[in-house]
């Protein structure tokens, strides 16, 4: 009993991890847009490997293979002369997650809703908020912006199940972004930080806070033709002990993620984004591998 109740321990804090931290990677996203713009957008990935674990746990071999699909819908509007947007996507995880403890192996299984996500983000230099017709005409340069990310507590959870898939408690990454284009290049670099509310109903009745977690990301892009680029990223991200029952876990992270990112376009407003990340260095966790596409449908106000 004991033995199973460890590894539940471990595992329960697993399956939604790497699917967060592998989205982490986002390219031109705060690239400039005419306001009006709608974009309806549907994704998959799919992540293998290593995920966060208890260090002072006796768990080897932490294999898992998790899969996300995401639906959501985006749209940039202007306020007080800047162009802003706001998204808002869906998700659904699924996977198993498998390891040995005491030389036992142990797995599980589970599927179902994530936690519902919103971004908000807003261009202050650079990032007019301009019509289609003076956007087509607007000549390229540096933009700054700030965004807010909001992970609500959406998702499936059950506290006296092994694993979840929600997280039971909310989360905000506050950040500020910078693209300087240079001709057909773009470069990148985003800098924020999570914050976490507690979770005060984690397996076994432990009341479970997590200190803020710092993240930076880079990209450089370049663009072939129109909806036609390849970008090469990199995230850095540190922090988020975690403490249950005031008693802290020893988990901080330390880690740096790479990858690749490629925009296809398909039929007029239509584009594929492939993309694929892997754990560069790992003090904890993220030596993981992701693959993922996803389809863009944009379409412009009349």
């Amino acid at each position: 009993m004991k033995k199973t109740a460890r590894i539940a321990g471990v595992l329960c804090v697993t399956l939604g991890a790497p699917i967060a931290w592998s989205q982490e990677l986002e390219p031109r996203a705060y690239s400039p847009a005419p306001i009006g713009t709608n974009f309806a957008l549907a994704a998959y990935g799919h992540s293998t490997g290593e995920v966060l674990t208890d260090p002072a746990a006796p768990v080897q071999n932490i294999d898992a293979k998790l899969n996300l699909g995401v639906a959501g819908y985006g749209r940039t509007f202007g306020i007080a002369g800047h162009q802003a947007s706001a998204v808002i996507v869906a998700p659904y995880v699924w996977g198993d997650v498998s390891g040995d403890v005491f030389e036992e192996s142990r797995s599980v299984s589970r599927s179902g809703i994530g936690d519902l996500k919103l971004r908000v983000a807003a261009n202050l230099i650079g990032g007019e908020a301009l019509t289609f017709k003076d956007f087509v005409k607007r000549t390229p340069r540096p933009t700054l912006g700030v965004s807010l990310s909001v992970s609500a507590p959406t998702g499936q959870y059950d506290p006296d199940k092994l694993v979840n898939i929600g997280t039971n408690r909310w989360a905000f990454k506050p950040e500020i972004g910078l693209t300087v284009p240079r001709g057909p290049w773009m470069f990148d670099l985003f800098a924020g930080v999570w914050l976490f509310t507690d979770n005060p109903d984690f397996f076994g009745g432990v009341h479970r806070e997590q200190d803020p977690m710092p993240t930076t990301q880079a990209h450089v892009s370049y663009t072939f033709k129109p909806q036609l680029w390849l970008a090469v990223d990199g995230t850095y991200y540190w922090g988020g002990e975690t403490t249950g029952n005031g008693i802290p876990a020893n988990d901080r992270k330390e880690n740096a993620r790479v990858g690749l990112t490629l925009s296809v376009p398909v039929v007029k407003g239509q584009s594929i984004k492939f993309n694929w990340s892997k754990g560069a260095t790992a003090r904890l966790g993220s030596n993981f591998t992701t693959y993922g596409v996803a389809w863009q449908y944009t379409w412009f106000d009349r």
